[in-house]
């Protein structure tokens, strides 16, 4: 079955001010209790993922995990962190009910906090 829903994300780090160039995300498919990873991305210097996480007959509804490198990113940018640091792995875990329309989950993020919404 073929749909016109997609999944797209994009990171801006708020610290900065700028988008996160460069930041690793994972997206998994959850089924019951285990994840299953469908795919991973790096942001490019907007921000963003080229093209969409997911499309066509990939979009399912279901449920998803996008699990965002926060540690990584922040460290690559000079960022003086906590060995552990407050924010390393971020998951943000989410439903897909629609397969026909688009769902965007951005991440704002600092070393210290980070907030997320659905988006346009």
């Amino acid at each position: 079955m073929s749909t016109s829903g997609r999944l797209t994300t994009h990171v801006l780090d708020t610290a900065l001010g700028k988008p996160a160039k460069g930041l690793k995300i994972d997206l998994f498919r959850i089924e019951g209790e285990a994840r299953r990873l469908l795919r991973t991305v790096e942001t490019n210097s907007d921000g963003r993922v080229d093209g969409p996480m997911l499309e066509g007959d990939a979009f399912l509804t279901g449920t998803y995990e996008l699990l965002f490198h926060a540690g990584d990113y922040l460290r690559a940018t000079g960022t003086g962190l906590s060995e552990p640091a407050f924010l390393d792995l971020i998951p943000l875990r989410f439903g897909i009910a629609d397969q026909t329309i688009h769902y965007h989950v951005p991440l704002l993020l600092s070393p210290f906090s980070y907030s997320t919404y659905r988006g346009s």
